[in-house]
């Protein structure tokens, strides 16, 4: 049993994220999806189709969901799935680092990664002032 990855983001963001990780780590030790929201989409309508992804994703131990921006409606619509009875955990900030450190550690269990994804990201923010 593994954890499963859902991205809960604005349009274009999850999709590029999972892409990139794709080629940097083939194959995927985690099953990985983006569940992208429309700009101007009716978060209670795209409700069934969230869950259905968090349902597809869950490796029989949950699932750690990631959002872009925290508030925005995509990690709202991410709280509301969190709350339907598969495990979830929730992070959000998404970046690449993020994604790609969470990926490196497909051993760990849901109570471990989000601490593994939050350090992820700020490991992989550099101020480089070359």
């Amino acid at each position: 049993m593994t954890v499963g990855v859902l991205l809960v983001t604005h349009e274009g963001i999850g999709t590029a994220l999972v892409a990139v990780a794709g080629r940097l780590l083939r194959p995927l030790p985690l099953k990985v999806e983006a569940f992208e929201v429309p700009f101007d989409a009716d978060p209670e309508a795209l409700l069934p189709a969230a869950s259905a992804a968090l349902r597809r994703v869950d490796g029989g131990a949950g699932v750690l969901i990631l959002t872009d921006l925290y508030g925005a409606s995509p990690s709202n619509l991410a709280a509301r799935v969190a709350r339907l009875g598969t495990p979830a955990r929730r992070v959000s900030g998404l970046n690449l680092p993020m994604l790609l450190r969470v990926l490196n550690y497909p051993e760990l269990g849901l109570q471990e990664l989000p601490t593994v994804a939050a350090a992820g990201a700020r490991i992989g923010v550099i101020h480089d002032d070359a």
